[in-house]
């Protein structure tokens, strides 16, 4: 599912050239592979817990993704320039 995802924010950066959706569908593309290794591992591997720093990587890319969306827009609560 989480392939799918990331192919419809594909389309949705083509259309838009928006950097927070090409963002999102390299982060979902990274949670299925995430995923896909994952299941293919077996449980007592001593190098499992490696393949949860993909996640976290995923995680990290959204928090920086988001506060670039944010960081360019003007604030609506401050004092008003006169």
């Amino acid at each position: 599912m989480a392939l799918a995802i990331s192919l419809f924010f594909f389309q949705f950066w083509r259309k838009s050239h928006e950097r927070l959706f090409a963002l999102l569908a390299l982060i979902f593309a990274l949670l299925s592979i995430e995923r896909s290794v994952l299941a293919f591992v077996p449980a007592g591997h001593e190098s499992r817990h490696l393949i949860f720093l993909v996640r976290l990587l995923a995680f990290v890319l959204l928090i920086v993704g988001i506060v670039d969306k944010n960081r360019g827009q003007p604030r609506r609560f401050g004092p008003r320039p006169r």
